[in-house]
């Protein structure tokens, strides 16, 4: 049965929430984490994506025989990096197996600096969000962004 998220952090593990960025890094990382960090702390919006994911992600399986599969958390990061930054799967690969911030986005701590992902085990993973899926997620995470622009509004 896949899990959406871990929510046991492990020893060394930092919670999403609490993760930081480097504000003044150009790079195009760390703002689509941040993005991710928010909707993480978004608990109604967090559940209405994995209610999503939950659905959509391999729906014929069953879900209480065979071993777990990847969280839907991973999948949903690793598959947002893999979109908007127009990533091959190569890089993806290379890039969650060694860059620090997205290890630690995918519940990541440095006990478990040695668990790397198999580049199939990607492959098998995040090609489950479909246009259909990520169309769904979509209309989610633009709700999120509008109710966070109507709360700065109101403090202006």
């Amino acid at each position: 049965m896949r899990k959406t998220v871990d929510h046991q952090l492990t020893f060394g593990e930092t919670d999403i929430s609490q993760i930081t960025f480097d504000l003044k890094s150009r790079d195009d990382i760390p703002p689509l984490l941040k993005g991710l960090q928010y909707i993480y702390t978004q608990k109604e919006t967090r559940k209405e994506i994995f209610q999503i994911l939950e659905k959509e992600v391999a729906p014929n399986t069953n879900k209480r025989n065979g071993r777990p599969g990847m969280d839907l958390w991973k999948i949903f990061v690793m598959g947002t990096l893999r979109l908007n930054l127009n990533w091959d799967y190569d890089r993806l690969h290379e890039m969650v197996n060694n860059h620090k911030t997205i290890r630690q986005m995918l519940g990541h701590g440095f006990i478990d600096e040695g668990t790397t992902y198999h580049l199939q085990t990607l492959k098998d993973n995040v090609k489950l969000l479909t246009p259909k899926v990520l169309d769904e997620i979509n209309k989610v995470v633009v709700g999120c962004g509008h109710k966070l622009v109507k709360k700065k509004i109101a403090y202006i």
